[in-house]
């Protein structure tokens, strides 16, 4: 009986190895309306097998591509393979659905985590009201939508939106609400809060949504194609010639049968010899491999303790949500306290994202080299076999800057004007530093500077630093960062150099002089983008419309806020070449902070030159903003009329 039963495996072995995988034709790329080559993880139901693709992942394919998530319809816009992102329109906007209710087809959007995340960087949400019982005071009524249904009296406002307290207390107990996604950046939307029948502009752009799946590069590399085994519920590799877990060989069509036959055979045997030898050993190897993982506390790597992951889990309670300090492009921070006593802020990487090792690697690398007092410490990792990967930093208590300019801290004690300019000085220091080590942050942004409770700056969030190297000038690399602080030369050539930074740094600094948002959609048409205001206000001579009243007037301030805000137009220029270096940077903000002379902190312009008057006998040791060649000054410091160019202050967006 076992004679035959293994005749009957090899045999059965021979034929699956050899026979042409029906999975790998079905699974061939297939074009939808204008999305051309929907593949892994997607699949086009009715067309393509189910195994082609994940589960929740069904494309339905009629005049466009639909995906349906939660009980609503969205219109796939695009597909961006390379960095996993969709851009969806939802289609209850559709024209030929404009005779029907948009509120009865639209569903508030609830995401599986482990499938489709929002990028809360770039998107808010619309909120549709319905079944309005209330009247609508005049200045509310600009909210109304023409309704389907003569009976009922509808709404829609940005869930930012301060008056939505007040429209829906009027609209009673009675009224339905629904929210849908829209795209925040690109100024789509900035007329919404003026006229509330324009949501359908705003939501035929749609949203970016990324997607989580398993990688499927290594598969296509090998000449497979992927798919999902939906027995197993696990990712599967269909090969021309048979099914595999992760990849596969191409397949050899011109071996003679009896030579391949032999080979296979011959495998056969040896791998069941070693079948015996692999069992015997497996139980002692998890025996290993836990013993291992027990070590990883008392281990180092890159020069940083490695922390084991019970250890961090037991620190942050489990991951608890209450834990939470907040949430970045790459993974969510928790608070945690180790068991010597330690506070630490432990970033959790997102899951099922392929560049997530890579991103783990350079951080680790980047800020074990790093010793600055204005940089935040980076205690340890886990290590890359844990079950996930862990970066513990150290903790600070105080938040960020941008929760004490615009947040919740801003409101209970606004920032003055002394930390401001310590805040400054701190983090130019802490990039200079960066850019004297050949690395740029390339998301230089208020929340990553961090605050411990003497106002003292931790520089954090180098999950996007680039190394630069001495020999060459830029980096080519697609943009990345948070709207409203991109380089727009960067976003325009692809080229990031350490004056990257510091056109991120002249949004900051007006952040520190304004107290308000680099990005606010509830601000007017040409006023959204913080860098663009500041540059029309300072062309129109108009800074104390720009500057925080809390400041105060007293002429030493109003001083040191008009040098910084020139030193921020200098940031702000859109050739990289014209804007000073951060070191030259560093030391106009000290002179601005250390120098009562009404001279220091002021550029004076001679023959298209920028250059700073001598230093004061009292801070010889000061030296201030070296000549640099200008385009032309700001009207802080001439009166000579400015001509602003439109690439100069474009609002970037992020590119996946």
């Amino acid at each position: 009986m076992k004679k035959h039963t293994l005749i009957f495996t090899f045999f059965l072995f021979f034929h699956q190895s050899f026979s042409l995988d029906p999975n790998y034709e079905a699974c061939v790329p297939k074009d939808c309306g204008d999305v051309r080559n929907i593949t892994y993880p997607f699949f086009i139901e009715g067309e393509q097998d189910p195994s082609c693709g994940f589960p929740g992942f069904e494309v339905h394919c009629n005049e466009s591509a639909m995906l349906r998530i939660s009980g609503n319809d969205f219109v796939i816009k695009d597909i961006r393979y390379s960095n996993n992102y969709l851009r969806l329109q939802n289609a209850a906007i559709l024209p030929n659905r404009t005779e029907t209710c948009p509120l009865k087809m639209i569903r508030n959007l609830t995401l599986e985590p482990n499938r489709f995340r929002i990028d809360n960087a770039s998107t808010m949400k619309l909120v549709f009201i319905s079944n309005c019982s209330g009247n609508l005071t005049t200045d509310l009524e600009k909210y109304s939508i023409k309704s389907c249904e003569k009976s009922n009296k509808e709404v829609v406002m940005l869930d930012n939106d301060p008056n939505l307290r007040n429209v829906t207390d009027i609209c009673g107990n009675g009224s339905e609400i629904v929210e849908t996604p829209v795209e925040l950046s690109g100024g789509v939307g900035r007329n919404l809060v003026v006229d509330g029948g324009n949501y359908r502009d705003v939501m035929e752009r749609g949203f970016m949504l990324r997607w989580l799946a398993t990688d499927c590069d290594v598969c296509l590399s090998s000449g497979g194609r992927c798919g999902f085994n939906r027995t197993k519920f696990g990712f599967r590799c269909f090969c021309p010639d048979r099914p595999h877990m992760v990849s596969c060989k191409p397949a050899r069509k011109d071996y003679k049968p009896i030579i391949i036959g032999v080979t296979v055979g011959f495998a056969f045997i040896v791998t069941l010899a070693a079948a015996i030898f692999i069992i015997r050993r497996a139980h002692n190897h998890r025996k290993a491999i836990a013993y291992s993982r027990d070590l990883e506390g008392s281990s180092v790597y890159f020069g940083v303790s490695l922390f084991s992951y019970a250890e961090l889990q037991d620190a942050t309670q489990n991951f608890d949500s209450a834990q939470e300090l907040g949430d970045g492009g790459f993974g969510t921070v928790y608070y945690g306290k180790l068991r010597d006593g330690r506070e630490v802020a432990v970033k959790r990487l997102y899951e099922h994202n392929y560049k997530r090792v890579q991103q783990f690697m350079n951080e680790v690398e980047i800020l074990t080299r790093l010793r600055h007092k204005n940089l935040v410490s980076l205690y340890g990792c886990t290590s890359r076999r844990s079950v996930e990967l862990l970066l513990v930093y150290e903790y600070i208590a105080n938040g960020t800057v941008a929760d004490h300019l615009h947040g919740d801290r801003a409101k209970q004690s606004p920032l003055t004007w002394p930390n401001r300019m310590k805040i400054a000085v701190e983090t130019a220091s802490a990039l200079a530093y960066l850019h004297a080590s050949e690395i740029i942050h390339r998301d230089v942004k208020t929340n990553n500077i961090l605050l411990d409770n003497n106002f003292c700056v931790k520089v954090a969030d180098f999950g996007l630093s680039r190394l630069l190297p001495n020999d060459v000038t830029h980096v080519s690399t697609a943009p990345q960062g948070t709207p409203g602080y991109v380089d727009p030369e960067y976003h325009q050539c692809y080229q990031l150099t350490d004056k990257s930074d510091v056109y991120s740094f002249g949004v900051v600094l007006i952040e520190l002089i304004s107290s308000m948002p680099a990005i606010d959609i509830s601000r007017s048409r040409d006023e959204i983008s913080l860098a663009y205001m500041a540059i029309n206000r300072i062309q129109r001579c108009a800074l104390d419309e720009l500057i925080d009243p809390v400041l105060g007037s007293d002429s030493e301030t109003e001083r040191m806020t008009r040098s910084v805000a020139e030193l921020a137009f200098r940031c702000l220029q859109f050739d990289s070449e014209t804007r000073p270096t951060m070191n030259e940077v560093l030391e106009f903000l000290k002179g601005i902070q250390g120098e009562g002379d009404s001279n220091v902190g002021e550029l004076n312009v001679n023959a298209g030159k920028a250059q700073m008057p001598p230093a004061s006998p009292e801070t010889e040791d000061v030296v201030l903003l070296k000549e640099v060649d200008v385009v032309m000054a700001s009207p802080l410091t001439v009166t000579a009329k400015w001509h602003s160019t439109g690439s100069g202050v474009t609002t970037p967006t992020t590119s996946g």
